[in-house]
């Protein structure tokens, strides 16, 4: 555990850092990368400093806040820099989703915070995600971010999967990641917390107590259509703004996304809450009345059997999402 002076001190170095850091660091990453196209690519195009640069000081910056709001841990923190350096570099776009995606899940999870203590066991406020948890929800998303460099190199570009199709099915393949992890939290964050009614368990529509594993209801299921239609808007909005007109001009349309994003959010939920209904424990302790996921002396049996835990559960219904929503986008792209 860091304790708060320890932890102050860290906030307080971080400008210093971010200083001394980034750019010697990003102008050695350019020169590599120079020296590694020159040699074995000829004269091919080399990555912009201006790139490297940003891509080094965004991910300081936010792990930076992340701390500051108690939203990560430091192994969430050193995790989310190489994560974020990644996606950074590969596309500005899919930094704008998963800004969109750590700022408004970050939110969701600090919503009526008191509340959620009195009903899920190991809450803790503000989130504070540790590195097995932002792997669990961008390990997919940095899989298909490194894919992207390798195959269509560094850039913004529309969705086009005439001309572009392995840039497109990536690009749709991050927003599915988070547009189903940003859906996930804020049918989990704030669904358990808004309304009155009990949730139902997906797999059989019993009710039972909120906090559950797999239990849902009209609400968080609306809040996980709304979580991952914002990733989506997200990135229909960053098109706009940072792809080149001329190329923007020749591609089909791109509104698609916001819809496609909306489908990830909401599926992917159905997908986490299926998994969770079936695959992972919940039970609840007669002596704190709360919902646990380890079966034990005292604990009465909700739902589900103890083979994954919930960050198993997350990073297979990003997986599932990351694979389904493009494949689908290709077929229905108007």
């Amino acid at each position: 555990m860091v304790s708060e002076k320890m932890r102050s001190k860290i906030m307080t170095a971080l400008p210093l850092v971010l200083l001394l850091v980034s750019i010697p660091l990003s102008l050695i990453l350019w020169l590599g990368n120079m020296a590694f196209t020159a040699f074995w690519q000829g004269d091919n195009e080399t990555i912009a400093p201006t790139r490297w640069l940003f891509s080094v000081i965004t991910p300081i910056f936010f792990a930076a806040y992340g701390l500051k709001k108690k939203s990560l841990s430091i192994s969430g923190a050193i995790l989310g820099l190489f994560i974020g350096f990644i996606l950074t570099l590969s596309s500005y776009l899919f930094l704008v989703c998963l800004m969109t995606f750590f700022v408004t899940s970050s939110r969701a999870t600090k919503f009526r915070s008191k509340l959620k203590n009195k009903f899920e066991d190991g809450f803790k406020e503000g989130g504070q995600r540790n590195w097995v948890q932002v792997l669990c929800n961008s390990g997919m998303a940095l899989q298909l971010a490194f894919l992207y460099i390798l195959d269509s190199g560094c850039g913004e570009r529309p969705i086009d999967f005439h001309d572009d199709y392995r840039g497109s099915w990536l690009a749709l393949g991050i927003v599915g990641v988070l547009a189903c992890c940003n859906g996930d939290t804020w049918a989990s964050e704030l669904g358990t917390v808004v309304g009155s009614s009990s949730p139902f368990l997906v797999t059989t529509g019993r009710r039972v107590p909120r906090g559950t594993n797999g239990g849902v209801s009209p609400a968080g299921l609306l809040f996980s259509l709304f979580g991952g239609l914002v990733i989506g808007a997200a990135y229909y909005l960053a098109v706009w703004y940072l792809v080149d007109p001329v190329q923007l001009a020749r591609s089909p349309v791109q509104w698609p996304i916001i819809l496609w994003g909306a489908f990830a959010g909401l599926a992917g939920s159905l997908v986490d809450s299926f998994l969770g209904a079936t695959v992972q424990f919940s039970g609840l302790d007669k002596r704190t009345q709360r919902i646990v996921e380890v079966p034990g002396p005292g604990v009465k049996h909700i739902s589900g059997i103890s083979i994954l835990d919930n960050h198993s559960v997350n990073l297979l219904s990003s997986i599932v999402m990351g694979l389904v929503t493009p494949i689908l986008a290709n077929l229905l792209w108007p």
